[in-house]
């Protein structure tokens, strides 16, 4: 849509003359800037007044009253400059081109910052003191995400009514609800009555909780046109129209089946064999995919104008919804920290099913990921804007989804989200941080890992089973490294080899590649208190020998 505003003549310029009238602070900033402006100096005025709560950044116009117009050629293509400010401050910025009898002026209005989200650019929330642009102080920046504990869901609709509603969307959640509670008294509830129980009707009237849940597109158009859910299907990362999009402007209970009906038309099944069965994993799990949809819903900044998207790929499944991650939840605490944006619709969601507990969906992304032998779930693309969340449909490794099959019937039913994630790390050979030592500890004194080395060179593998149902056993003894006494020999064999030269530390680090500097010197101090080898020198320079045949005697 163009935001280059279109009005009348007379009204602009009486429009303007009210505008002229107002007091410079909050609100109005007024710049005659009449042949030059910084774009970058626009952006931060609008970030400020974003800031404020919203306001119009005037051009053509003196500063000081009585103020006059004194026209301005800055932004020839005023659009132009409207779109790169949206591109890097996502909210609604208008501009208004107003052909004054004194000169051409243009009027930038810019939208409220959302309820505890402040806007920054370039890294720096701005705000205005007196004349000049300032970043928000450390209190200020307090107080705005300590609005965070808002619920905008729980507000009501001023105007909204019951016949704003679906009946079926309605009677999809009591359906729900009867199915989770087990209470077949709800059966007899008006739909009145069972959205004052389900809390989205109170006396005061409809919360944008029932809309967004129950709404009929008409009415989600009127009162909240951003709470849609765009689907688009591409088979490859060309860009251009997607094959397929559909638009789900409409409540989410209307909508919910279909889309994940939708994703599952080309929701192909990746085989593996298990003895003389073929087994099938779905590239898209549906429980997965559901829980993503949910938190979208659930989660997002209903404030700001964007909508969810879901983008399926022939391996990937990306969804995007507008509004940073809460406040103290980062990608790192995900698992562990829970803040619903939204907890009207979080607690509908919960009444029938959908969600049992907080926080429990991405748990389970993580944990069937690496169940299915997949890529973790990604949110490396999330910014303060926007939660970008990249589900992988890829199996990589089908052995290690028959390991966690195999060692499920005998003990995995007591682990959680973390012993899966310590698992997947020693399986992919990552670094594993030190929080998780006693998880490690645990999982090797049941027999599914196997602890290798001493002291700070310890590290961890899976344990030999892994690699016998793999058909690996060569990697596995690899990875394990030769036992204490055949290392030894190893160090001896070198050592004899190079005589009276003898090799300095780096070489036998060569022979060993598997174990560290600390374990190779503690093999070679093994060798020289057994009288087989010895070492000349000190730091760098220092050269071990083999002791002769004679000495060892």
């Amino acid at each position: 849509m163009n935001s280059l505003l279109k009005h009348t003549q007379p009204e602009l310029v009486e429009q303007l003359s009210i505008w002229m009238q107002a007091q410079e602070g909050e609100h109005f900033e007024f710049k005659e800037a009449k042949n030059h402006f910084s774009p970058d100096d626009l952006a931060r005025y609008c970030c400020a007044l974003a800031n404020e709560g919203g306001g119009r950044i005037i051009f053509g116009v003196t500063n000081k009253r009585p103020r006059r117009v004194v026209g301005t050629q800055i932004f020839s293509q005023p659009e132009d400059a409207r779109r790169k400010l949206t591109e890097q401050i996502p909210l609604r910025i208008d501009v208004l081109e107003i052909p004054h009898p004194d000169g051409r002026v243009l009027a930038f209005s810019v939208a409220s910052r959302p309820v505890g989200i402040p806007v920054k650019y370039k890294g720096i929330y701005w705000a205005r003191e007196a004349d000049r642009l300032v970043p928000i102080s450390e209190n200020r920046l307090r107080m705005i995400f300590a609005e965070s504990g808002h619920d905008f869901s729980a507000d009501i609709c001023q105007g909204a009514s019951l016949s704003d509603l679906d009946p079926l969307a309605i009677d999809d959640f009591r359906r729900r609800w009867i199915d989770r509670s087990g209470n077949a008294n709800l059966v007899k509830l008006t739909h009145e009555q069972l959205l004052r129980d389900a809390e989205v009707l109170l006396d005061e009237g409809l919360t944008y909780a029932a809309l967004i849940l129950f709404g009929t597109r008409q009415t989600l158009g009127r009162y909240l046109a951003q709470a849609e859910v765009i689907f688009e299907y591409r088979s490859s990362e060309a860009p251009g129209p997607a094959q397929q999009r559909e638009e789900y402007r409409q409540g989410f209970f209307s909508f919910y089946d279909d889309l994940w009906e939708t994703i599952n038309l080309r929701n192909d099944k990746q085989h593996y064999q298990e003895g003389l069965f073929i087994r099938d994993i779905p590239t898209f799990e549906e429980r997965s995919v559901r829980e993503a949809i949910l938190n979208a819903v659930s989660h997002r900044n209903y404030q700001l104008g964007g909508s969810v998207f879901v983008r399926q790929y022939a391996r990937r499944l990306v969804l995007e919804s507008p509004g940073g991650l809460p406040v103290g939840i980062t990608t790192e605490n995900i698992l562990d920290r829970q803040s619903p944006r939204n907890r009207r619709i979080a607690d509908v969601f919960a009444k029938c099913g959908l969600v049992e507990r907080s926080g429990q969906g991405m748990n389970l992304m993580f944990e069937q990921s690496i169940k299915h032998g997949k890529d973790l779930p990604d949110f490396t693309r999330t910014d303060d804007y926007n939660v970008v969340l990249t589900l992988y449909g890829q199996v990589n490794d089908s052995m290690f989804v028959r390991f966690l099959e195999r060692i499920s019937q005998e003990q995995l039913a007591a682990f959680d989200t973390h012993d899966f994630l310590v698992l997947d790390l020693v399986h992919r050979e990552e670094e594993i941080q030190p929080v998780f030592s006693a998880r490690l500890r645990r999982l090797a004194g049941l027999g599914i890992l196997e602890k290798i080395g001493r002291g700070r060179g310890i590290r961890y593998i899976l344990s030999r089973r892994f690699y016998d149902m793999a058909g690996m056993k060569g990697v596995y003894t690899r990875r394990k490294g030769l036992d204490r006494e055949t290392n030894k020999a190893l160090l001896l064999k070198h050592l004899r080899g190079c005589r009276k030269d003898g090799s300095p530390l780096r070489d036998l680090q060569q022979v060993l590649p598997a174990l560290s500097r600390r374990q190779i010197q503690g093999l070679l101090h093994d060798l020289q208190a057994e009288g087989r080898a010895c070492c000349v020198g000190v730091t760098n320079a220092a050269r071990w020998y083999f002791v002769s045949a004679q000495a060892e005697k």
